[in-house]
């Protein structure tokens, strides 16, 4: 629970912040505060304090629904979306299909009050049937609670993830998303599912890399093989910065004021995107080869 609320507080500066990814800054600033989050996360808390570990799942979901709406009327500000505030002020109130990560973001309890993975998961999931009965906002709720339970049950960081990569390949196959909904469900799951491998320093970019470092440290007493690598590596750099530069080339040319327009822009920006993230890639990959060399 601690974790949870000073993580809120210690974000809430950079909840929407887009920039670069940093580990430099001030636990603590002038702008820190707690959110919405860390009012739910109590809520939550103390709701399944209340009922005890033996509670129905109708119990705790009476009880997680009349707790957080009292925590939300004396925490009116605190930052909720506009569907949930609506909710919190409903005389009868009822799950509305989110999935967001609203439902993952304030069930940390579940994780630390039961004795077994299954009901760990049973209870995540009433706490998050309340409001995000979606099956992503259910499935988001289950992968943090059960992410604290095996870590509070001295699970490996790689047991862990692999129970994340479990969850990643149930989402491939959950079948028909409605296409308006599509790119918003994808990008709310891997904004969760990275959010989860940065918290066990296990997030993809970096595992790649760090696969990449133990490889040059097993050829690093063969300069032959090391020149070899930092050749291929170069010439891909240099086809990712054409290929770059034939993106933004292209750029000038869609009509955005056309909604097919506007989609293949939107299309290529990510192209873009994607291309100079893997340039920085392969810079460092290079520079590791040349403090080898």
């Amino acid at each position: 629970m601690y974790g949870a609320i000073l993580g809120d507080m210690i974000g809430s500066p950079f909840e929407f912040d887009r920039g670069d990814k940093t580990k430099e800054f001030d636990l603590f600033s002038k702008d820190c505060d707690f959110t919405d989050d860390s009012v739910m996360t109590i809520a939550v808390g103390e709701a399944l304090l209340a009922v005890g570990k033996e509670a129905t799942v109708k119990e705790i979901e009476e009880a997680v629904v009349t707790n957080m709406q009292d925590r939300g009327k004396r925490y009116p500000y605190a930052g909720y979306g506009g569907r949930f505030r609506h909710w919190l002020r409903e005389s009868n109130p009822k799950p509305y299909g989110s999935y967001g990560n609203g439902s993952a973001m304030r069930v940390s309890a579940a994780g630390w009050l039961y004795d077994s993975m299954e009901r760990t998961r049973e209870v995540a999931r009433a706490t998050a049937n309340v409001t995000h009965n979606h099956s992503e906002g259910i499935k988001g709720a289950e992968a943090t609670a059960s992410a604290i339970y095996m870590a509070r049950n001295e699970s490996s960081k790689e047991e862990i993830k692999d129970l994340l990569k479990s969850l990643a390949q149930e989402f491939q196959q959950i079948g028909h998303v409605p296409y308006k909904e599509k790119d918003k469900v994808y990008e709310d799951y891997k904004k969760s599912l990275n959010e989860a491998y940065d918290k066990f320093d296990i997030n993809e970019s970096r595992s790649k890399f760090e696969n990449f470092a133990n490889n040059i440290d097993s050829i690093s007493s063969d300069k032959n093989k090391l020149f070899r690598e930092r050749d291929r590596l170069v010439r891909i750099y240099e086809q990712k910065r054409n290929e770059l530069k034939t993106y933004d080339n292209n750029l000038g040319f869609f009509n955005i004021s056309t909604k097919s327009g506007g989609a293949v822009l939107k299309e290529m920006e990510k192209r873009i995107a994607k291309a100079k993230d893997e340039l920085v890639a392969i810079e460092k990959k290079i520079e590791l080869i040349d403090e080898k060399l």
